[in-house]
């Protein structure tokens, strides 16, 4: 997979190590030259431009990635290289880094942003978790589908627990990803059972979340 990552500074040089390391083709394009410094992840291929530019977009062959990730420190220039990437380029995925919590609402399908990645919201996402067992906490918004990441650490008195995940009657158009067990990350198969203090990620449309908490966890919830 090739993908392009706007922003050069540390937090998109930590996305292009990590992706290098899964097997990807990453473009680092910086409008700084003070950024660009290819001994920092030397496997990446390197652009001094502006990533709001149509210009610079057409210089990184932006029409060939498969992913645009907009990860600089600027939520401006996220957006209208997002926008750019999707009505110019056709980029099939968008992925736009949120500096400000303020600016959350801006980075929809409007403005040409599959996900949205706001800092502040996984960290106190992160807080959460750590706190409330049984509590559903959104982790990511699919802007596209209208849906969303979420995680639930399952509690002990869950009507599932031991139970395959594939007799869970989880709500409409939700799905359960992954289950996160003791370090470990299992892919779930119908007959792979659920255990307290398990990790579930899901992905579920916003309006069946208040549904899959009362059913994961009903006591915690009026049930």
């Amino acid at each position: 997979m090739r993908v392009a990552i706007a922003g050069a500074g540390a937090v998109g040089r930590s996305i292009a190590r990590e992706l290098i390391g899964n097997g990807h083709q990453v473009l680092l394009i910086d409008k700084n030259a003070g950024s660009i410094k290819p001994e920092r992840v030397p496997d990446a291929e390197w652009l001094l431009a502006d990533c709001c530019e149509m210009s610079s977009l057409e210089e990184a062959g932006l029409e060939r990635c498969d992913v645009l990730i907009c990860a600089t420190g600027d939520d401006k220039a996220n957006l209208v290289a997002s926008l750019l990437a999707k009505t110019e380029f056709g980029v099939p995925r968008t992925v736009g880094r949120v500096n400000h919590p303020n600016n959350e609402w801006l980075f929809s399908e409007a403005w040409g942003v599959d996900v949205s990645v706001s800092t502040p919201r996984i960290m106190s996402a992160l807080v959460e978790e750590a706190v409330s067992v049984g509590d559903l906490v959104r982790l990511f918004t699919f802007r596209q589908g209208n849906a969303n990441l979420v995680e639930m650490t399952l509690p002990s008195d869950s009507p599932y627990i031991g139970k395959p995940s594939g007799l869970i009657p989880l709500p409409d158009n939700c799905a359960l990803v992954t289950i996160l067990r003791d370090g470990q990350v299992y892919v779930p198969t119908p007959e792979q059972p659920v255990e307290s203090g398990d990790e579930l990620l899901l992905v579920v449309p916003a309006e069946k979340e208040d549904e899959l908490e009362r059913l994961l966890a009903p006591s915690s919830h009026g049930g």
